[in-house]
């Protein structure tokens, strides 16, 4: 009864309202019939909110996210299994799921008939433009009766995430040169004659360990052999993303970052799919290698930080003859030493510069572009704007980096001759 009372709607409390004047009326004029009216009135909620709070529902539910990882503007679907182990019941209620405000809007299901053991299974589709991790749940049960005048929300606890990845454009397959790295003393060939051992093995050379002499091949040369020290040589990329926040301009989906992060997470699919081993590295250094869908779902909750500059404490050994492509927002003149850096360690080096300044709706004015600055380091540049097609961009890098591979073979060829 007390819970009932307790889910009082505005109509409850207006008819509970109106029968008491009744009855103080009737009681003033000496009307038996008003009498009678003011206490039906009156009765009519609190039968209600009896009938209501004896209801005892014992629903569990559990909640199933297909697929977990969306990308945004794809669609997921949530299954909802509900159970009941408590009493059955005649009476109908409002099942309402909890979603987030980017999902759109709360799925309703009214449910009847919900006997002891009752077992429903129902579905419905989430959408969301916005990238980022998202809580779905608890289940609310919403129980009224007919006439309005008694609501009661019950919690059904449990929730389930769901991942939402950036938008993956499509991009063309161009040519990259350089993107092999390791710590091997030479690349993984194939075997045009004769056995592993004869590719395996290089003559003695002064300092080497008598540990490694290979004797079986020593003793068919004629001379001390070793073996070499090799470990397997990979296609390995880094995709560096600029996170600063005062890289970038605009504010949510139409910022700069934003575009930024859609082209950081095309660019590891695409790489992923070529056969590279793809590592996502940020602004702050933060970075590791993980899987393709490790790393978009990392994406997925990156944000602005408060960095200066790039830092460069992830080059080394792991960049040194691997590709590197950045995603760069707005350069300052600082920004120099750490880009020299990286392509100093780096095998090919290629950037996304964006023209952040389109973003805050004004062009430079009678000032170079980052673009210039970052090719005068080494790197093979494309700008891109806000209207700008990343697919035909990626393209345009493709043939930058053809030219300066025609370059660099006509260079070497006459440097042979």
């Amino acid at each position: 009864m007390r819970d009932g009372l307790a889910g009082l709607t505005l109509r409850g409390r207006a008819f509970l309202a109106a029968g008491v004047t009744a009855i103080c009326c009737a009681v003033l004029l000496g009307q038996s019939t008003l009498t009678r009216i003011g206490v039906l009135v009156v009765a009519l909620p609190l039968v209600s909110a009896f009938v209501i709070g004896r209801r005892r529902y014992a629903l569990a539910v559990t909640r199933s996210v297909h697929p977990r990882l969306v990308a945004a503007g794809q669609p997921a679907r949530i299954d909802l299994e509900l159970t009941n182990a408590g009493r059955p019941s005649a009476g109908a209620i409002l099942v309402e799921d909890q979603v987030p405000y980017a999902l759109g809007t709360r799925p309703r299901f009214v449910l009847q008939g919900i006997a002891r053991q009752w077992q429903r299974r129902v579905s419905y589709q989430v959408r969301s433009d916005v990238r980022g991790r998202f809580e779905i749940g608890p289940l609310t049960i919403r129980i009224a009766d007919p006439f309005g005048l008694i609501e009661l929300r019950r919690m059904v606890p449990g929730v389930a995430p769901l991942v939402v990845t950036p938008r993956t454009v499509v991009l063309p397959r161009i040519p990259v040169m350089g993107g092999w790295s390791g710590s091997g003393e030479h690349r993984p060939q194939a075997f045009a004659a004769g056995s592993a051992e004869d590719v395996s093995v290089r003559e003695y050379r002064r300092g080497d360990e008598l540990r490694r002499v290979h004797w079986r091949s020593s003793a068919r040369v004629g001379d001390l052999m070793v073996r070499r020290e090799e470990q397997p040589w990979e296609a390995r990329a880094t995709v560096l993303l600029d996170n600063r926040l005062r890289a970038h301009r605009g504010q949510g989906l139409g910022s700069s970052f934003e575009f930024a992060v859609v082209t950081a997470a095309s660019l590891v699919l695409h790489l992923d799919q070529h056969g590279y081993a793809v590592r996502l590295v940020l602004a702050d250094g933060s970075g590791a290698d993980e899987t393709s869908t490790a790393v978009l779902e990392r994406l997925a909750l990156v944000t602005t930080r408060q960095t200066a500059v790039i830092d460069v404490g992830w080059t080394g050994d792991q960049t040194r003859g691997g590709l590197v492509v950045a995603v760069l927002g707005g350069l300052e003149q600082r920004d120099s030493i750490a880009l020299r850096q990286i392509r100093h360690d780096a095998g090919t080096a290629l950037a996304m510069v964006l023209d952040v300044e389109q973003w805050a709706g004004r062009a430079a004015q009678g000032q170079p572009g980052p673009s210039p600055s970052v090719a005068g380091l080494g790197w093979r540049t494309v700008t891109l704007g806000p209207r700008d097609r990343l697919d035909s961009a990626w393209r345009d890098l493709g043939r930058a980096s053809g030219r300066a591979a025609a370059a660099a073979g006509v260079a070497s060829t006459r440097g042979g001759r």
